[in-house]
């Protein structure tokens, strides 16, 4: 299968990716490889067809349909799309209230 986006990870993408991991690391090496081999691939898978995920479904609900997600459970990889490239946004527990991680990010200004 040709790829025809390029995938890019956001700083703060690549720190949620790295929290992840180590928080899983503390008790699991082995899982927290695994983890990181998921997300990571699904991520990269995003340079065939990107624009097949969902919009983030808390965005939608207030008129923003720019970012869309994959989900490698529990997480959700949040992303955009711009002409041929895809940006990683964020990597975040599906268990969180996404409105609120995404709100404390731009009021912190750490989401680019």
């Amino acid at each position: 299968m040709k790829n025809t986006y390029k995938v890019h990870w956001a700083d703060v993408a690549e720190l949620d990716l790295v929290e992840i991991i180590e928080y899983i690391a503390e008790d699991s090496p082995v899982a927290a490889k695994r983890v990181f081999k998921n997300i990571t691939e699904r991520a990269e898978s995003l340079c065939h067809t990107p624009e097949k995920c969902r919009v983030v479904p808390e965005l939608l609900d207030q008129g923003i349909t720019n970012y869309r997600e994959i989900i490698v459970a529990p997480w959700r990889i949040i992303y955009k799309i711009e002409k041929k490239d895809v940006y990683v946004l964020s990597v975040i527990d599906g268990r969180r209230n996404v409105e609120d991680v995404l709100l404390y990010r731009l009021a912190t200004r750490k989401l680019r």
